[in-house]
């Protein structure tokens, strides 16, 4: 009678992401998933899994070449996420801000770049750039609340550009009702006439 098989036995590391390095952001750990299987040879890629904190590399005993490749590659990543650039989607979700305010900051220099980033979208040829930002600066301006000084700033901003509106338009329709001249200062048809059996008489039409 033949042995049963025993089943495959697997081959499994797990890597903790620290709280330094998601910023409270399910979008930023997800973001940092993308970036290790980025990083991966193709055979690898579906072997590492997030969950509950957590990466995941699993993978067939058979495949030891292939792990320890798959480690040293998540080892190295993992070692370098405090330096990890946040793209827009990530730094949306730690700040809670809208896209339009990024625009907005990102443009007046309050919200600092840290370079470019260009990419392929999946399955096509067209490519796409995106500024980046330092972890360490977003790290920042989360702790101090930089955003909620930001629209406090940009709402007194917005209110000051409104009053000034208003005295613009308050002036010119004042200079515009005092340049139109009113009937009581066009001369009548007697003043007009005034003085003319003079000027007659004094021979000049003649």
């Amino acid at each position: 009678m033949p042995k049963p098989e025993k089943p495959d036995i697997e081959l499994i590391r797990t890597w903790r992401l620290p709280a330094s390095a998601t910023l409270g952001s399910a979008v930023r750990a997800k973001g940092i998933l993308l970036e290790i299987r980025a990083r991966l040879p193709a055979v690898s890629k579906k072997s590492v899994e997030l969950d509950a904190g957590e990466v995941t590399l699993a993978m067939p005993a058979a495949a030891k070449t292939e792990f320890k490749a798959a480690v040293g590659i998540i080892a190295q990543t993992m070692s370098e996420l405090d330096t990890l650039p946040v793209i827009p989607r990530e730094i949306q979700d730690i700040l809670t801000i809208k896209t339009s305010e990024r625009h907005r900051w990102l443009a007046d220099g309050r919200l600092p770049s840290a370079g470019t980033r260009t990419v392929r979208l999946n399955g096509r040829a067209k490519r796409i750039t995106f500024h980046v930002f330092d972890p360490k600066v977003v790290e920042d301006l989360l702790d101090r609340g930089a955003v909620d000084e930001w629209r406090v700033e940009d709402a007194e901003a917005k209110a000051e550009k409104r009053r000034e509106a208003a005295y613009k338009a308050k002036l010119t329709r004042t200079l515009k009702k005092k340049a139109k001249p009113s009937a009581a200062s066009k001369p009548s048809s007697t003043e007009a006439l005034e003085g003319w059996d003079d000027f007659e008489g004094s021979g000049l039409l003649r």
